[in-house]
């Protein structure tokens, strides 16, 4: 780096450090600009100042700490101001209401008190919900209290050094291209922090919001039995209460919680990655649920949005994959009479389609993200395989980790109740479908160029046959439908039902792969053996899908 670009960055810096009301990320800026001053490496200070977070359609999204790289209280000062601005200019009356919810993570609630006071500052009244609470009772209160948008301070299963900014508006579903544009054109437009008005600290909710959701929830299971041993772990995130009491509400005795993850903890001490889908995440609450011969685990990611479980089996507790349980809850809605559009993304099983399809109820695929899946019209469930379930659209019009869970627990009581398991209504619904099994390959890599060119490697040169099964039609997702706006992607239908979607992560640099396989199950002889025998093939299948796709995209 020359002379006149570190000039030019510290300059940035100072700048920058002169604005920031945090003491903490001003300090460390300024720490930082003397140690380059004092002829030190200049990388540290680049990365923060190498572009801005940018705004889309998840929010904001970053590494906590100083410059426009990262989440911060100017960052999310700005955000606000450009949220305000785009409210306004939209036809939101003054006096309007935004309602702010935060979890548990570092300066959540710091930011969560900027946002406040930037919209009534603007001429909003600003709500705050009363603690750190699940992301659905924000998608709830948007709705119940009427308001043009809703923020939730939040970066739900990323690391701890990370944090979060989510937007939704009065729909109660988060926001989609344009919004996003038109919202970071006005971030973008803000000019110094000095002139962003700032009003009152706005109106803190007291705790009958968050009653009135966890009664709402509660309300959602019927009369059935309530005979289920639980294990239960919120991962160190803002779910615990909330899920003890929809359980004990609506008739379950009081989960056995993993109380080393029990307290809401922004450092998330017991995990490498507080995600419920990341390997040993669930450890704790399956050994729990072994020492005690549990009926069920089940786990919520730390904001509560995403609802995860484990079964046990022949060869201990096994974690249910999210195509899973969303068969599982689609299951128990369809058999209470739930109608309406049964819907999922490309991405996940199409086992739904085949479910929906018999029960006489409409099915829908989106791109992935409950942005797309929560604006579906009529909707009466959706799902997204990274174990996101809308079961209750009517009220939250997002993923709901607390709902999702109650009826998961719901269904094994009543098939409890019968002699029966999750695991047998699962084979159940492999008898009459077929076995649908999916899986996912993720390539990890260290420039993001690589993923271009593996797409385009695809694209010039698409495969005729993967794991032995022929390509029978290719769709390239970039160029749109009219089901589907673009994106970048590739469909790949193969004989027999199979299926394999190619596309780049939206938040890190990896190329995802998912990949389905439909085995259907022969009804002669044990039907227990029958679909453990299709278990097997599927496996095979799914190795050499996995194989043959990674060569292809050269990757």
């Amino acid at each position: 780096m020359t002379t006149p670009e570190v000039d030019q960055l510290l300059s940035r810096a100072r700048a920058w450090a002169s604005e920031d009301p945090d003491e903490r990320t001003r300090a460390d800026l300024e720490a930082l600009v003397r140690d380059v001053e004092a002829g030190g490496d200049a990388a540290s200070l680049a990365d923060a100042f190498r572009g801005t977070l940018e705004f889309g359609t998840a929010g904001l999204r970053g590494a906590l700490g100083p410059g426009p790289n990262r989440m911060n209280r100017v960052v999310v000062l700005r955000a606000a101001a450009g949220l305000a601005a785009y409210l306004r200019d939209t036809g939101a009356r003054p006096g309007s209401a935004v309602v702010i919810g935060y979890d548990a993570r570092h300066n959540s609630d710091v930011f969560a008190r900027d946002t406040a006071e930037v919209m009534t500052g603007a001429g909003f009244t600003a709500h705050l919900l009363p603690r750190p609470l699940p992301t659905p009772l924000l998608a709830f209160a948007i709705r119940e209290l009427g308001c043009v948008a809703g923020v939730m301070v939040t970066a739900s299963h990323n690391p701890p050094q990370d944090n979060g900014y989510k937007v939704y508006l009065g729909d109660g579903s988060q926001i989609v291209a344009p919004a996003d544009r038109e919202i970071a054109a006005r971030i973008d437009a803000v000019g110094p922090l000095s002139s962003v008005p700032r009003g009152a600290p706005g109106h803190v909710l007291d705790e009958t919001i968050v009653d009135r959701y966890l009664d709402v929830v509660a309300g959602l299971a019927g009369d059935g039995p309530r005979d289920l041993d639980i294990v239960y772990t919120p991962l160190h995130g803002v779910g615990g209460a909330s899920v003890v009491q929809v359980l004990e509400t609506a008739g379950f005795s009081t989960p056995r919680v993993v109380a080393e993850q029990e307290q809401p903890d922004p450092d998330f001490p017991t995990v490498a990655f507080p995600n419920p889908e990341e390997p040993g995440a669930m450890d704790l609450a399956m050994a729990l649920a072994a020492a005690h011969g549990a009926d069920l685990v089940v786990a919520n990611d730390p904001d509560a949005d995403r609802c995860a479980a484990a079964v046990p089996g022949p060869h201990g507790w096994r974690m249910l994959r999210g195509d899973e349980v969303g068969a599982l809850l689609a299951h128990a809605l369809l058999a209470r009479g739930a109608e309406g559009v049964y819907a999922t993304t490309i991405v996940s099983s199409t086992l739904l389609s085949k479910m929906a399809a018999a029960a006489g109820q409409p099915y829908a695929e989106t791109l992935t993200g409950f942005k797309w899946i929560g604006r579906v019209e009529g909707l009466a469930f959706g799902y997204e395989e990274a174990l996101g379930y809308c079961v209750d659209p009517e009220h939250v019009r997002d993923k709901d980790g607390v709902s999702a869970l109650l009826l998961l627990c719901e269904l094994a009581a009543s098939l409890k109740a019968e002699g029966r398991t999750l695991t047998d209504l699962l084979d159940d619904l492999a008898r009459s479908h077929g076995l649908h099994a999916t899986d996912q390959l993720s390539v990890r890599v260290t420039d993001v160029a690589e993923i271009a060119a593996a797409m385009a490697r695809l694209r010039s040169v698409p495969p005729t046959t993967l794991g032995g099964l022929a390509v029978e039609r290719v769709d390239d997702l970039e160029l749109g439908s009219a089901a589907l706006p673009p994106t970048d992607g590739l469909r790949y239908s193969l004989a027999g039902g199979a299926r394999v979607v190619v596309r780049p992560s939206g938040t890190e640099p990896k190329l995802k792969c998912y990949l389905e396989v439909v085995v259907p199950v022969e009804q002669s002889g044990s039907g227990t053996d029958a679909v453990d025998a299709a278990r097997i093939n599927a496996a095979g299948r799914l190795d050499a899908l996995r194989g043959d796709i990674r060569a292809a995209a050269g990757i």
